[in-house]
């Protein structure tokens, strides 16, 4: 059983919401946010990544209180207007012929510690602190956790004749993709889909994993500065889209390396043989099964194929493309031991494009690229069930959620 709760979300008025939402803090560079916000003041970036109102580098509490300074202008102005009702909302978004909809609601800090809420993501303690303090300097979650569950018939029967009434916000961002936001604030149909929720035995965090980590972390500091915590507090809600798991689409999430570690091209190819088939002429570029990889080399596409014997097939996490990648390849031929620190590999989001690697190599800034396989839905889930860690940067989900749309204040 599953325990969600509806809130009264802080949100854009209707003529503010496309200029207000913007993608998430954590995909998109300081430099472009600064470029976004400077373009468009309305911003919710100036909110969710404040330190780009201030030089590069600065980095102390005043970057905190510079988002709570801006939100609070945003509320003054009228550009925010709190729900006076506790809601839920549906949130639905569409990428070409893609489309998913998701319930957008609290989900209570005693799934996390029960161990109902599945991650398979390890956080890295600098990220977690940043959002923690960003939590607590404005006082509210202002990023939706992005979340996922077993389909179900009964869910998907509400939503779809929720979905069929006049929506609260409908537009289409720059980026080509459409945004869709129903409040279901009426006690009846609220009742409804807890009740329906309640047969949803586990969530698993899709994205969002340092969020979610600070919002606990907040919420158990706060617990203990109160003493006795009833659970019902505002900020023992987690905000969080749920989205049905047969609607998500896991997209590639692909690697560049700056130099090829010392190695001349034809002994880095030669020690890329020893753990993987190579074939040369890879005009399709990208991988269309599983263990086969893309590799983009001083103006030449390479067929890249795992050799039987190089990773446990039973394994969750050993069989996954990532991992295969990493231990075979960019570990012990261009020593990269720890890819979420190293500054010498750059992740790539599928959205970019097998164009998008071939400008990072052809540039001279990259010496190699490495087109992935996405990893099935299923794959994670079986690595959350399993208590597992899937290695950094393996999933790249699209489309992103936009922030500014729905905040969660911990009044």
């Amino acid at each position: 059983m599953t325990s969600i709760s509806p809130f009264r979300a802080l949100r854009p008025q209707k003529r503010f919401v496309r200029e207000v939402a913007a993608p998430p803090y954590d995909v998109i560079s300081s430099e472009e946010a600064r470029a976004v916000a400077e373009a468009n003041p309305l911003s919710f970036l100036r909110i969710s990544k404040p330190e780009i109102e201030f030089p590069q580098g600065a980095a102390d509490r005043r970057i905190y209180e510079r988002a709570r300074a801006v939100l609070e202008e945003f509320r003054a102005k009228g550009i925010f207007v709190q729900d006076e009702k506790p809601s839920l909302y549906l949130y639905s978004l569409r990428m070409g012929d893609h489309t998913q909809t998701g319930l957008v609601t609290c989900v209570q800090v005693s799934e996390f510690d029960g161990g109902k809420v599945k991650d398979h993501e390890r956080t890295l303690p600098h990220k977690v602190e940043d959002r923690t303090m960003h939590i607590e300097a404005v006082n509210a979650q202002t990023g939706p956790i992005f979340m996922t569950y077993s389909a179900r018939p009964d869910i998907d029967a509400i939503v779809e004749r929720i979905s069929k009434g006049s929506p609260e916000y409908d537009f289409t961002a720059d980026d080509g993709i459409s945004h869709k936001v129903w409040a279901v604030c009426e006690r009846p149909v609220v009742e409804e889909i807890r009740r329906a929720f309640g047969g949803v035995d586990r969530l698993y965090i899709a994205d969002g994993h340092h969020r979610a980590a600070a919002a606990v972390a907040v919420a158990r500091k706060r617990g203990e500065e109160a003493g006795a915590v009833r659970g019902s507090e505002e900020y023992n809600g987690v905000m969080a889209v749920l989205f049905p798991h047969n609607q998500l689409r896991i997209m590639d999430y692909n690697r560049a390396v700056r130099d090829l570690g010392g190695l001349s091209k034809d002994k880095f190819i030669d020690r890329v043989r020893k753990k993987f088939l190579v074939g040369a002429d890879f005009r399709r570029r990208s991988p269309s099964r599983i263990h086969e990889f893309g590799m983009y080399l001083e103006g030449e596409w390479y067929r890249l194929k795992a050799r039987k014997g190089t990773y446990a097939p039973s394994d969750a996490v050993d069989s996954l493309d990532v991992s295969i990648l990493q231990k075979n390849l960019l570990s012990p031929v261009l020593r990269i031991q720890d890819p979420a620190s190293d500054k010498r590999i750059r992740f790539v989001g599928g959205a970019r494009g097998m164009d998008e690697l071939e400008r990072m190599v052809d540039s001279g800034a990259f010496a190699v690229a490495f087109s992935i396989y996405p990893p099935a839905l299923e794959q994670m889930l079986r690595v959350a069930d399993e208590g597992k860690i899937m290695p950094p940067k393996s999933t790249w989900f699209e489309p992103k959620l936009r922030s500014g749309i729905f905040i969660h204040v911990l009044e």
